[in-house]
């Protein structure tokens, strides 16, 4: 999967009545809590630890072979903190499909046995260079627990592949640049940017976040000048790093994460990225609640009905046969989207 390949939502693999027969992507949320505190999520602040039980991966396989997944991608919370991790995977495994492992990279060594029989691909989170990195996520050697696991890996499967995803805030905005050179520090073979997102209720958040604190997290207009400045340099400074393709967007794209924090302020009018992530993937949460994506409400619950079912409730083809992302006001404050072609 890239979400650098670009397509539309007439491409994706439905039928014009809404029903997915066809999921190229899906994505389990494994376990609800995390090992980090990071100041622009809300995740680790769930009282318990609940995590999807293998019992009902098992009900999942059918649903995973009959849809035809291609990629399952494993997120949270933290899912190494999953306590029959590598069962888990090895359920999933036997659908034939690719593990991609969403991560803040403090288990990887503890897990890396596992990691190196069952993953495909490894997404780290990286929030800057060592300082800012651990500032963000209030662990004190969050760093290098990230790159002690991502050594460790390298040594026992060279090849798999690493990348880097960092998402740009307040407390990070000015070390673009450093944060690119975190990523070759660490051994990634990639690094993605984009917005923090502070407006919708991903990511744990019962009630979005009031105004105060999407200020606090987000930049205000003098700090959105200085971004443009630092990601001109950066466009400037690592240009054989864009045409490798090791920073993922190209500079058009790295200039459209400082408009989304002008539409946040009113500067410039709403304007949606282009994304097919509801016809082409889906978001199960470990208890069962179906979305399109991250940030649109349930339209399903596989906790009470087949995985297959769920995603193709008649309130989710309703969905999918009306979305129109242009439009919509949680597309247009959206600061991430899945271009997808197989």
């Amino acid at each position: 999967m890239s979400a650098e390949l670009p397509t539309t939502a007439l491409e994706a693999p439905i039928a014009s009545s809404g029903e997915i027969t066809s999921l190229p992507i899906l994505i389990l949320n494994v376990h609800e809590n995390c090992n980090c505190r990071c100041r622009m999520c809300d995740i680790w602040k769930r009282p318990a630890g609940a995590e999807l039980s293998l019992e009902k991966v098992v009900t999942y396989q059918s649903s995973i072979r009959s849809l035809n997944v291609h990629q399952v991608v494993l997120t949270g919370g933290e899912p190494l903190l999953h306590s029959r991790f590598r069962e888990l995977c090895e359920l999933l495994k036997q659908c034939d499909v690719r593990i991609t492992l969403l991560s803040t990279g403090l288990l990887l060594q503890k897990r890396a046995d596992t990691i190196v029989d069952y993953v495909d691909e490894i997404i780290v989170s990286l929030d800057g260079p060592e300082e800012t990195h651990n500032t963000i996520r209030r662990i004190p050697r969050a760093y290098q627990l990230m790159r002690d696991g991502i050594v460790h890996m390298r040594k026992l499967h060279p090849s798999l592949p690493i990348h880097a995803r960092s998402t740009i805030q307040s407390a990070n905005f000015r070390h673009l640049r450093q944060t690119v050179a975190a990523a070759r520090d660490l051994g990634c073979d990639s690094i993605s940017f984009l917005a923090v997102d502070t407006t919708s209720q991903a990511f744990n958040r019962d009630l979005v976040w009031p105004t105060s604190h999407q200020i606090e997290i987000g930049l205000a207009p003098q700090e959105v000048s200085h971004l443009e400045e630092e990601i001109e340099l950066l466009i400037e400074q690592y240009a054989a790093e864009i045409r490798s393709r090791f920073i993922v967007e190209g500079p058009e794209k790295l200039r459209r994460i400082a408009r989304y924090f002008r539409q946040r302020l009113g500067e410039l009018p709403q304007c949606s990225p282009s994304c097919n992530a509801p016809w082409v993937s889906a978001v199960v949460e470990v208890d069962g609640s179906v979305r399109p994506c991250f940030f649109h409400r349930k339209v399903g619950d596989a906790m009470t009905h087949p995985l297959r079912e769920a995603i193709n409730t008649a309130a989710a083809k309703r969905f999918r046969q009306t979305l129109d992302i242009e439009s919509n006001p949680t597309c247009q404050n959206c600061v991430c989207s899945l271009n997808y072609r197989m």
